[in-house]
């Protein structure tokens, strides 16, 4: 488990937000709108063990490769009753969206985080990691959609299994410090160029596109490949490592202070 404390200790009542990913879960812990601690863990129990020394006042678990009733199934020893974000939890944003219960948890999640910073004003927000995904949020919190490309990894498995010849080339960890060139002398710097210079062409083309229907749009970047393309995009970019986290606080909230309440949510 990987964890970045704040300096000061936790409260006993905090909100819980679980990003349940491909790999691994990722937590925050919230006093309020304040994100003071984030976890990083390999499996369910390893996160239920830790819980297990603190108190949580209120829980959200976000997963886009489970289902709610496996992420219930999971989390039963939680001992509180605890939400799942699916299609029919109710959010602070609307959703211009022509099948919503296909739209991915994380992708409303950083949607939502992007207006709880950048509220009454048009988001862009850039999600790179398994994939690539440009959403964009109206200046009046309405998700219109947006975008789904393949991210860095999969585009280099995909040259490796769907050719005969090309080798698996993986992401040099220190590719930022030596950026490849347009122009590969090899074959593996040629798929390093390929992927890195490609999806930098790609993020601008999107972003130079919007910013030219929507002067002043706010672009923000999250997913664990985000920062180290900040450089090779046109500024300003937001890189917002905690986007999806954010929102996801902020769901928890809107449920939690206005809908329980039966009162409109004049905050969001």
């Amino acid at each position: 488990m990987e964890t970045q404390p704040n300096n000061f200790s936790l409260p006993i009542f905090m909100n819980l937000v679980i990003d349940w990913g491909n790999s691994s879960l990722k937590t925050g812990w919230f006093a309020d709108s304040e994100l003071v601690e984030i976890g990083r863990f390999d499996s369910p129990d390893a996160l239920l063990t830790d819980f297990a020394k603190r108190s949580a006042n209120h829980v959200l678990v976000s997963s886009t490769s489970r289902s709610g009733n496996d992420i219930r199934r999971q989390f039963t020893d939680l001992g509180i009753n605890f939400l799942v974000l699916d299609s029919q939890t109710p959010v602070p944003v609307s959703k211009s969206y022509d099948t919503p219960n296909t739209l991915g948890a994380d992708r409303v999640a950083a949607a939502v985080g992007a207006m709880t910073l950048f509220p009454g004003q048009d988001c862009l927000v850039l999600d790179l990691g398994t994939c690539l995904t440009a959403d964009f949020l109206d200046r009046d919190a309405v998700f219109q959609g947006g975008l789904i490309s393949p991210g860095v990894r999969m585009r280099f498995r995909a040259m490796h299994e769907q050719t005969a010849r090309l080798p698996l080339v993986e992401p040099s960890l220190d590719f930022e410090a030596s950026w490849p060139t347009l122009t590969g002398k090899n074959t593996e710097h040629a798929m390093q160029s390929g992927v890195f210079n490609g999806l930098a062409f790609e993020m601008n083309g999107i972003i130079e596109n919007y910013r030219r229907e929507r002067p002043g749009i706010v672009v923000l970047m999250c997913g664990g490949d985000a920062s180290s393309f900040e450089s090779r995009l046109k500024p300003p970019i937001f890189v917002m490592p905690e986007l999806v986290l954010i929102g996801l606080n902020r769901i928890l909230r809107y449920n939690v202070e206005n809908l329980q309440a039966n009162t409109p949510d004049v905050n969001a």
